[in-house]
C-alpha cells in the first residue's frame, strides 16, 4: 500500500507543478527554473520507492524531508505575484500535502511500516565462494534516526540555494551591478554542499562538535541566502525561496537537537548500568 502511496504522490507531484504552469499568467524565466527544480522532486520520490521495496531505514527521514521540502516547493508556485491562485492549481496542492502528510504519517506511526524498514543496505562481501552482494550491518555503531535526519535535511541546502541564484540570473539585464552578487551566491550554493558532507561524514561518528557545527552551517546559509533572495528577487523571492530552506535549516537543527538528548541519555544509561 505504502508502495502505490508514493507512486501516486510522485505523479501528484509531477500533475500539480505541470498544471500551475499552465495557469502561470507569467511563464517567465523564473518559474520555468523552479518548475524544473520542482519536478526533479518527482526523481526523489523514485528513490524513495526503491529504498522502501528494500525495507531501507533510510527511507523514513528521506520520505519526512520530500514531503517538507515538497509541499514548500509547490506552495511557492501556487500563488501568483498578483491575485489569487486558481482554483485548480489549490484543488491539486490540497490533495498533493494531503498525499505528503499521509506518507510521513504511515512512515513514522504505522508499527507494520516501521517494522519493515529495518534492512542494512547490501554490500560487496568476501565468502567461501567469493566476493558476493549481500546485506551486511556496519562494523560501527548503527547511525541514529536524527542523525540521518538531519544529514538528509543539510544535503538540501546546496539546490535550495542554487535554485534562487539561477534565477537571479535572469534579473541580471534589470541589475547588472548585482553580477558579482550572483557569482559569490552561487558558489556559496556549491560551497555549502561540501561544508554539509564534512559535517555530516563526523556527525555521523557520533563527535559533540560536529552536532554544532551542523547548526552553525545552517546559521550560516540563512544568513547569506535570504538578503540576497530578498536584494535580487524581493520580497516575493524571498518567500519562493527562502521559506524552503528555513525549513530544511529547521529540520536539520531539530534533528541534531534530538540526536544530543538521544546521545546524552544513552551516556546516562551506560553509567549509570552496574559494573
Amino acid at each position: 500500500m505504502l508502495t502505490w502511496l508514493l507512486v501516486a504522490t510522485a505523479a501528484a507531484t509531477a500533475g500539480v507543478e505541470l498544471l500551475n504552469f499552465w495557469y502561470a499568467p507569467e511563464q517567465g524565466f523564473g518559474l520555468a527554473v523552479r518548475t524544473g527544480w520542482a519536478l526533479l522532486r518527482t526523481l526523489g520520490w523514485l528513490i524513495l520507492i526503491w529504498h522502501v521495496r528494500r525495507s531501507r531505514a533510510v527511507s523514513r527521514p528521506l520520505g519526512l524531508i520530500l514531503a517538507v521540502t515538497t509541499i514548500f516547493a509547490v506552495g511557492r508556485l501556487i500563488v501568483p505575484r498578483d491575485g489569487v491562485p486558481p482554483l485548480a492549481g489549490l484543488v491539486g496542492f490540497g490533495a498533493l500535502a494531503t498525499l505528503c502528510l499521509t506518507v510521513v504519517v504511515l512512515l513514522y506511526r504505522h508499527p507494520t511500516v516501521r517494522g519493515h524498514l529495518v534492512r542494512y543496505p547490501a554490500k560487496l562481501v568476501a565468502t567461501r565462494k567469493g566476493l558476493e552482494w549481500r546485506e551486511s550491518a556496519p562494523r560501527r555503531p548503527p547511525v541514529a534516526a536524527w542523525v540521518i535526519t538531519a544529514r538528509v535535511a543539510a544535503f538540501t541546502y546546496s539546490p535550495l540555494i542554487l535554485v534562487p541564484a539561477v534565477v537571479s540570473v535572469g534579473e541580471l539585464g534589470r541589475k547588472p551591478e548585482y553580477i558579482l552578487a550572483v557569482v559569490f551566491w552561487i558558489f556559496v550554493g556549491i560551497g555549502a554542499s561540501y561544508a554539509v558532507l564534512l559535517t555530516t561524514f563526523f556527525l555521523q561518528r557520533g563527535k559533540a562538535w560536529a552536532r554544532q557545527l551542523m547548526v552553525w552551517v545552517s546559521l550560516g546559509v540563512l544568513v547569506i541566502d535570504l538578503p540576497l533572495c530578498y536584494l535580487l528577487l524581493g520580497a516575493d523571492g524571498l518567500i519562493r525561496d527562502g521559506a524552503p530552506l528555513v525549513a530544511a535549516a529547521g529540520l536539520a537543527c531539530y534533528a541534531v537537537w534530538r540526536a544530543g538528548r538521544t546521545a546524552a541519555a544513552t551516556e546516562s544509561a551506560a553509567a549509570a548500568a552496574p559494573a
